[in-house]
């Protein structure tokens, strides 16, 4: 995974020498808070491959006429200097990440929301050569939410699905140009929109969308048209996909990353529209949205009838089969009762670093609980223990709810979250008889 703002960030110089392939990044836009708080700001040096060598050297100045919009802060030992300038020097691994905070862009004292001015950067190689970029910095910050939408009452297995895409300016200044990020999660691509990149390396299930010309001004919202085409998971029962955005010109936010390349999509272009605020929960830079299937899952499980004398040993393997229609994923549990007077010698285990194992189920006492991970229809999943037999008894084996889907969503039901359409066969005897 890469920053988008690969593709998205400002102008660069190359230097001479051995290192005259690499390359400096910095944000065309980046955005500071108006009462002076301070942002992480992000850099970066490319190059081909790894390249540690002696100390750089990074200066950071406010261009003239400037000085009334924005400020340098020096928040590093490896930085000194003044309010509109700032030499930094240190490792080359400090000075090649991907964010730094060595030195932070601020708002002047005095300035207002909209005032803007200009940082000019000069990266030093060793060589002699210089790597040089130019950032706007922009007093106050567009703060773009999306509108999500509620889970609904669940959708046709394998229908097509179109959900609004609403963004809102919560922010005190405009945003010109907007950057929209879907991944489709648990669903597919309908369409692909020409002006939407779809990265080989997500095989088709991304797409980084880009609307250079749209303008949000503070309060004011845009819809995306036409509504984005999905097509739900045909077993997946509750399922989501998931959306980022960000001013275009900033590059996304510290924890909002996509792929870099991909070809254009050959459908219609998206656009973004101007659109009265509807009322509904907004989620700030991002959000997922569930997609619930109208479907169930026939969890069945087995039992077993162990015949031996007391103090024999036996095997029991208790069998979790998913007969479909559809998956709930992490949404069941087993739970083992063993038959009075029978000992447990071995349990399932599971491997929790090399060679190091520690019980699968939870244990009581007198039950054992085990997570059912999420089945296929037509899969199964086996728990094995292995048991010291007593006089005959009768023991029980039984599903029940995790009380959620694996998003957190609320279970539908009390019972489990399945919608099992033969609860019947949830529950069986482990009997041990002469």
């Amino acid at each position: 995974m890469a920053l988008a703002g690969a593709l998205l960030l400002a102008a660069l110089t190359a230097c001479t020498g051995d290192e005259k392939a690499y390359s400096l990044f910095a944000p065309e836009i980046f955005y500071v808070p108006a009462n002076g708080g301070k942002k992480v700001f992000p850099l970066r040096v490319d190059g081909p491959g790894p390249y540690i060598s002696r100390a750089r050297r990074l200066t950071v100045d406010v261009e003239a006429g400037s000085e009334g919009a924005v400020r340098l802060r020096d928040d590093s030992t490896n930085c000194r200097g003044s309010a509109t300038h700032v030499v930094c020097e240190g490792s080359a691994a400090s000075l090649l990440g991907l964010t730094t905070d060595a030195f932070a862009p601020l708002a002047a004292k005095g300035s207002r929301p909209g005032d803007s001015g200009y940082l000019r950067l000069t990266y030093a190689m060793t060589d002699g050569g210089k790597l040089t970029a130019r950032t706007r910095v922009v007093v106050g910050e567009p703060v773009l939410e999306l509108l999500t939408p509620a889970p609904g009452q669940g959708v046709r297995p394998g229908a097509e699905v179109t959900y609004p895409t609403v963004v809102r300016n919560a922010g005190d200044v405009p945003v010109r140009g907007l950057a929209l990020v879907v991944n489709a999660g648990d669903l597919q691509f309908v369409q692909r929109y020409a002006n939407c990149r779809y990265p080989d390396l997500q095989h088709g299930s991304q797409a980084v969308c880009s609307f250079p010309g749209v303008r949000i001004a503070p309060g004011k919202s845009v819809t995306v048209r036409p509504a984005l085409r999905l097509r739900a998971s045909r077993t997946t029962m509750y399922g989501s996909f998931g959306r980022m955005v960000w001013p275009l010109k900033a590059g996304p936010g510290p924890n909002q990353t996509v792929s870099e390349g991909g070809a254009h999509g050959d459908g219609p272009a998206l656009r973004a529209e101007a659109v009265r605020t509807p009322h509904g929960r907004f989620t700030k830079a991002g959000d997922h949205v569930d997609v619930l299937l109208a479907t169930g899952a026939d969890y069945a499980v087995s039992g077993a009838d162990l015949r031996g004398d007391p103090g024999d040993t036996r095997k029991v393997r208790l069998t979790v089969r998913n007969n479909g229609p559809g998956n709930p994923g992490y949404s069941t549990r087993l739970v083992f009762t063993p038959p009075p007077g029978t000992d447990v010698l071995k349990e399932p285990m599971t491997e929790i670093d090399e060679d190091e194992y520690e019980p699968y189920c939870d244990n009581d006492g007198s039950t054992y609980t085990c997570d059912v991970e999420g089945l296929e229809p037509g899969k199964a999943r086996t728990f094995e223990f292995t048991l010291r037999l007593g006089e005959p008894a009768t023991g029980s084996v039984r599903l029940e709810g995790q009380g959620s889907g694996p998003s957190g969503s609320p279970a539908p039901d009390d019972r489990s979250g399945r919608h099992d359409p033969d609860p019947g066969n949830d529950e069986a005897a482990v009997d041990v008889t002469g």
